[in-house]
């Protein structure tokens, strides 16, 4: 199989991808099928897990029809719209396999990518991280994000490129170190300094971006907005200027059932 040999350093590959699901009914099936295809290139011992985050639109609808042609999904969903970082957190923590690759249900990312991050996971490397060679936003949202993108690294002192890429491969026992909370978009701040924190070792590779063909971000709207202040506020007192224990390292999340 294509891809087989590229990876058979690896050993037995085990992998979830893992995909967060909001109003996503016209491209998650695509990404499901999709990602699919690529895993069994490197490996038959995988699984893909969609977490719907109380989708308003036909999403729910669509993963119960594929559940019943695909014995290798798993669906899990949220009554009610919990979050963004609530979806993820959920995801990571029902995830089964050795590997997490996970990304947005939107397609503003090619799943087929998913080997460029495989390659980069020699076993020294804990995770590899994603980052946009070209965002395919209107320009406002081009400037915003790079604003956003300079700002999280210079507060949180970070060493990632991009933290708001949403196109990641983690090694799922780096969960046994260290617990997510944060319920919205900002947990990928969080991420990003925990993992740090806690020392692990990171690569990162160029990842494609794609115009959205369905739907609109929630982003900007001011609700949201607030909440994303409040939440950044949050964590940047608990892991930056708060000199407590971190206590999120001391104990591994509980799988939900």
């Amino acid at each position: 199989m294509e891809g087989e040999g590229q990876y058979r350093t690896m050993g037995r590959t085990s992998l979830s991808a893992v995909f967060p699901a909001y109003n996503d009914q016209h491209t998650i099936g695509g990404m499901v099928r999709t990602v699919a295809a690529e895993m069994k290139k490197v490996t038959d011992d995988f699984e893909v897990l969609v977490v719907n985050d109380g989708s308003r639109d036909n999403t729910r609808e669509v993963l119960e029809q594929l559940k019943t042609e695909l014995p290798w999904l798993r669906v899990i969903h949220h009554e009610t719209n919990r979050g963004y970082g609530a979806a993820l957190i959920t995801g990571f923590t029902n995830a089964t396999k050795d590997l997490i690759f996970y990304t947005d249900g939107d397609g503003q990312y090619d799943v087929r990518e998913i080997h460029n991050l495989l390659a980069e996971l020699q076993p020294h490397i804990d995770l590899v991280n994603g980052y946009k060679v070209k965002r395919s936003d209107p320009w406002y949202r081009i400037l915003i994000g790079e604003l956003y993108r300079r700002s999280m690294r210079f507060v949180f002192r970070l060493s990632i490129r991009d933290v708001d890429c949403d196109f990641r491969l983690f090694r799922r026992r780096i969960f046994e170190r260290i617990t997510l909370e944060s319920r919205s978009g900002v947990i990928c701040v969080e991420m990003a300094r925990k993992f740090e924190i806690a020392g692990f070792r990171m690569a990162e590779v160029p990842v494609s971006h794609y115009p959205r063909m369905h739907g609109s971000s929630e982003f900007f709207r001011i609700r949201h907005l607030q909440h994303t202040l409040r939440g950044l506020l949050r964590i940047w007192w608990s892991l930056v200027l708060s000199p407590k224990l971190p206590v999120w390292m001391t104990f591994a999340p509980k799988k939900s059932s």
